[in-house]
């Protein structure tokens, strides 16, 4: 598949997952979000990290700055173990201030378990329960733990819609999660060799329960990644690019559903392209 960063498309992009807080922006940050934009990916949501300070200031700094920057904000499996009540208490505050859209990035990771499994459902728990109270999507993370995200959501009671992000579980698991109201994401994994399983999921599921992301600094699409370390919300149109051949539509199809998608499940709407996106 030849790099797609050079296309533009009249439906602008969404990169509904991209971690542009992190410190590997710290140097060209803006500069990133003006190459996105030159490449027609005019919105971002970034999930920040409530264990991290400069996470939530740069977070907030790069929304103020930049018209299309959305946010989300949650305890991520990895740092259950540093979870705190205060950290409700933050998501709080930035839902009644407006600040974010969705309680994430969230979830269980039982393959690296860098918490342990059972203090990672206990925090998912709360969030969970927080977002069904503030009446906010979720932004779910969730790898070797399908059984698990199968029976939490359903027994905690949330109701609101969600994101199913970097998605790498089964056929199974992502229809039972449609059925509830959830997208599924695909990231730029969806462009590697031995990634054929994925890509099956890819191809059958209904586009217009799709999302595309990067996740970035991580998971560089193939095309870019031979030169790029670092993945970007520019590159997330190789991803929509090759989503577009799985599911055998062009690529402004895959553009302008995935972007509808992503208005509806925050019940947004699209002023013009790049602008601020407001509440419907």
């Amino acid at each position: 598949m030849e790099p797609a960063i050079n296309r533009t498309l009249k439906t602008g992009l969404v990169d509904s997952h991209a971690h542009l807080d992190m410190p590997d922006f710290n140097r060209d940050r803006s500069r990133v979000v003006e190459r996105a934009r030159s490449r027609s990916v005019n919105w971002i949501l970034c999930p920040l990290d409530l264990c991290s300070k400069e996470s939530l200031g740069n977070g907030l700094k790069l929304q103020q700055d930049h018209p299309g920057i959305l946010l989300a904000a949650g305890v991520h499996p990895h740092q259950a173990s540093h979870f705190q009540a205060g950290h409700l208490e933050t998501i709080k505050r930035l839902a009644a201030e407006k600040k974010i859209l969705a309680v994430g990035e969230i979830g269980l990771d039982f393959h690296y378990n860098f918490s342990p499994p059972e203090k990672q459902l206990e925090v998912f728990r709360a969030q969970l329960e927080l977002a069904a109270e503030l009446k906010l999507p979720v932004i779910v993370h969730s790898r070797l733990a399908e059984k698990k995200l199968l029976e939490i959501i359903p027994a905690s009671g949330f109701s609101p819609r969600g994101i199913l992000h970097c998605y790498t579980e089964s056929l199974a698991t992502a229809r039972a999660m449609i059925e509830r109201g959830f997208l599924i994401s695909f990231s730029g994994i969806l462009t590697y060799p031995r990634a054929g399983d994925l890509r099956e999921v890819a191809r059958s599921l209904p586009l217009d329960s799709l999302l595309v992301e990067t996740d970035s600094p991580y998971l560089t699409p193939e095309p870019e990644k031979q030169t790029n370390r670092r993945n970007e919300p520019a590159f997330v149109v190789s991803t929509a690019l090759r989503l577009a051949e799985l599911q055998r539509v062009s690529l402004e199809k895959v553009a302008e559903v995935t972007t509808a998608n992503f208005f509806g499940l925050f019940k947004l709407q699209n002023r013009a392209a790049g602008d601020k996106m407001e509440k419907a």
